[in-house]
């Protein structure tokens, strides 16, 4: 799925709009009671689902504000799918340069939507919406003078953002306002990046390749496409992954001294399995043990394993919880770990919208307390001389740097060093440590890269 839509509708086959809002309320009322956007999203009639997943994307990064601006303009809130429907329409109404669409066409469908869905909140969405438009500058006013709808993230959130960044809280939080890029990562064991590009723009997709350590396969796209735009994709010959994601695998593979040939390596927690495949692009000869706890998931692991021409008979899947070793640990130990740990996920929040109005501030702490289970569940599995990756997709200290520190504190002296060029944590920014213009395009991550004497 490409997570990285703008607005819109009546491309061909496409239903009208008002159903496109009638569906989007469905969504945004489902996230709002606790379940994720991409089962929400599961749930629509696939000819809608791409332009429904676009609008709620766009409401989604736009809820606080309007939801700031329906408090002020109708302070009793309304049922749970009219409240849906109209912030739906608020948040695409909201000042900006380019509108999805005409102030008109938006209130007659979303109008239209209401008498097909909830009748009798029609004339009540009419006049809501129409009184935003004709007082919109004094309401906008009102809405960003609150920090929901300012910031368009809970207020724990940016309090958290504000305490561990003190500096760059605000552009973080802007930031996550933004569409992320497309970005691409060629498995060069069946095509070079150059020649790829080459298809890319014969197919009439333009895109270009990134500079950098670890990014010798990646390929930013100028505008995002459905994956079945992309020639070779169901041949293997390319995935989708962002830039700071393709960061693990060389991070743990590249570090001297090289692995030995036929090393084993464990992949703690790998579904959807980009990473594992990532790995075996790089290293075809690992034997590489695939674990994850939820067994759907780990099933798109061999499913991308299988597309990618990935899976034999050295490589192997098992649902299991990695802390768990005692089922699932055969004893040997080994010469490399990648622990891309359970988080809050904050640093992809651009991708997932959706995140920001799920999490709640307790699940900051639980995750944390996973992730150091984790870490010292899998540290005495390491070969001496071995190494471990620590990876979380997360802007919060507490599930990166302070999670380390913990670590290292509670290790023996002659416990875990941190390799002097471990990464630490990579804001979306572009100030951010690696020095690089593209790095501001990455999801925000931590990476510590971990070895055993």
């Amino acid at each position: 799925m490409n997570t990285s839509s703008s607005p819109g509708a009546g491309s061909p086959g496409s239903p009208p709009l008002s159903r496109l809002l009638e569906l989007t309320a469905d969504v945004v009322a489902a996230v709002r009671a606790g379940r994720s956007l991409t089962d929400a999203l599961a749930a629509c009639p696939p000819p809608a689902r791409p332009g429904t997943q676009a609008l709620a994307f766009a409401v989604l990064r736009r809820w606080g504000s309007a939801a700031a601006a329906r408090e002020h303009l109708a302070p009793r809130t309304p049922p749970p799918v009219v409240d849906a429907l109209l912030t739906s329409a608020l948040a695409l109404l909201w000042p900006d340069e380019a509108p999805p669409y005409p102030d008109h066409t938006l209130v007659d469908q979303a109008v239209t939507a209401a008498r097909h869905k909830v009748p009798a909140a029609a004339g009540f969405i009419n006049a809501v919406l129409r009184r935003f438009i004709r007082e919109r500058e004094a309401v906008v006013a009102q809405a960003v003078r609150q920090p929901l709808g300012a910031w368009n993230h809970p207020d724990w959130w940016v309090q958290r953002l504000r305490h561990d960044w003190p500096t760059q809280w605000q552009a973080l939080l802007a930031q996550a306002q933004q569409r992320p890029p497309m970005v691409l990562r060629v498995n060069t064991r069946r095509v070079s990046r150059e020649l790829y590009l080459e298809r890319l723009a014969a197919a009439g997709l333009r895109a270009r390749p990134v500079a950098g350590p670890g990014w010798e396969q990646a390929v930013i796209l100028a505008e995002p496409c459905p994956v079945d735009r992309l020639p070779g994709f169901s041949a293997g010959e390319v995935s989708v992954q962002d830039l700071a994601a393709q960061l693990a695998a060389p991070l743990l593979l590249d570090d001297a001294p090289p692995l030995p040939e036929g090393a084993r390596v464990l992949d703690a927690c790998a579904a959807p399995g980009g990473k594992t495949a990532h790995l075996l692009e790089r290293r075809p000869d690992l034997h590489l043990l695939a674990l994850d706890a939820d067994p759907a998931r780990l099933a798109k692991v061999d499913d991308t394993l299988r597309r990618l021409g990935l899976a034999g008979p050295q490589v192997a899947t098992r649902a299991a919880d990695a802390r768990q070793t005692a089922i699932w640990w055969d004893g040997e130990p080994f010469d490399a770990i990648l622990l891309d740990a359970p988080c809050t996920a904050s640093g992809i929040v651009r991708r997932h919208p959706d995140i920001r109005w799920l999490r709640r501030p307790e699940d900051v702490s639980a995750l944390a307390r996973t992730q150091a289970e984790l870490l010292e569940a899998l540290w005495p599995l390491l070969k001496p001389g071995g190494r471990l990756l620590y990876a979380t997709c997360s802007l919060f200290q507490a599930e990166g740097r302070g999670q380390i520190d913990a670590f290292l504190q509670r290790a023996t002296p002659d416990g875990p060093r941190v390799a002097k060029d471990s990464p630490g944590h990579l804001l979306p920014l572009a100030d951010n440590a690696r020095q690089n213009p593209d790095a501001a395009l990455a999801d925000g991550f931590f990476y510590a890269l971990l070895h055993k004497p």
